[in-house]
């Protein structure tokens, strides 16, 4: 008989993964979605009654999000400049009762490759930090995610945060996406973009694609030309599809060919960096 767990400590959970095969649940937005059922099936751990995994905080210079932290919980937190991505993906995830119920560690676990959060994240070198009966580890968030609705979290193993290093917590970030309408959508395209500008110079630039492969992408040849460049209108300019391409694998689907997606990541990452740099261009067009 199917056994229905919602434990209060982060150790009962460990337990109930330790004991038997169970499917983990928070908010379930995506969960009971891809079951194609009112309700889900088999064993099921809820972890949204452990109260040690719902936060937003500050340790040590990192920021931490907690497994059972929300899209709510994370747009009403008091998080730096480069967090301003992560809040405008989490505006735009579904309704307002899916921000509410759903969780930024379950975004990630769902590993689709339209996950709105996961080009913000890795703009900002998410780590996932992982306990189980054995231990803990934590690994970036490239490697947790290795491919569509695929990860390296291993049978008794349980997502307990995210963690973002205080190196990449500075500069000012933009979310941009693509859509055949202005919400509740699957992406054609996203980008996440994070700038740390010294002495009208852009160091340290931060670029990620999602919704154009297996898997959202950070794109490092594009990174390496922008190093250095003046932080003025002219940098978007400096963004070529060709620069871009070396680091994506687009795909084609019902949504939109390959060739398409390529352009639209490119253009879309030309439009966030002039928010970042010159916020009255953007204004005018």
């Amino acid at each position: 008989m199917a056994a229905y767990h919602r434990p209060a400590t982060i150790e009962e959970a460990l337990s109930c993964l330790d004991s038997d095969p169970v499917t983990i649940a928070a908010g379930c937005t995506d969960l009971l979605a891809a079951t194609g059922s009112r309700e889900l099936t088999g064993n099921v751990l809820d972890i949204t009654g452990i109260k040690a995994l719902r936060h937003v905080r500050k340790e040590a210079g990192d920021v931490l999000i907690g497994a059972a932290a929300t899209w709510s919980d994370v747009i009403a937190a008091d998080l730096p400049p480069s967090f301003d991505m992560l809040k405008q993906a989490a505006r735009e995830v579904g309704s307002v009762q899916i921000q509410n119920a759903g969780t930024v560690a379950g975004n990630i676990c769902n590993a689709s490759p339209a996950a709105d959060g996961m080009p913000c994240l890795l703009a900002m070198d998410a780590e996932v930090v992982t306990r189980s009966a054995a231990g803990g580890r934590v690994l970036a968030l490239a490697d947790f995610v290795t491919g569509p609705r695929r990860t390296a979290l291993s049978a008794g193993e349980l997502v307990t945060a995210i963690r973002i290093p205080a190196t990449a917590t500075g500069g000012r970030s933009r979310f941009l996406k693509l859509g055949a309408r202005r919400y509740l959508v699957i992406s054609i395209a996203m980008v996440a973009a994070r700038l740390e500008i010294v002495d009208g110079r852009v160091i340290h630039p931060a670029l990620s694609v999602g919704a154009c492969g297996p898997v959202a992408t950070r794109l490092a040849t594009l990174e390496e030309a922008l190093e250095g460049q003046p932080a003025d209108a002219r940098l978007a300019a400096r963004v070529t599809s060709d620069l871009v391409a070396p680091d994506l694998s687009p795909i084609a689907d019902i949504r939109a060919d390959a060739p398409y997606r390529l352009e639209a990541a490119t253009e879309l990452l030309r439009r966030a960096l002039t928010g970042l740099v010159a916020p009255e261009a953007e204004a005018a067009a």
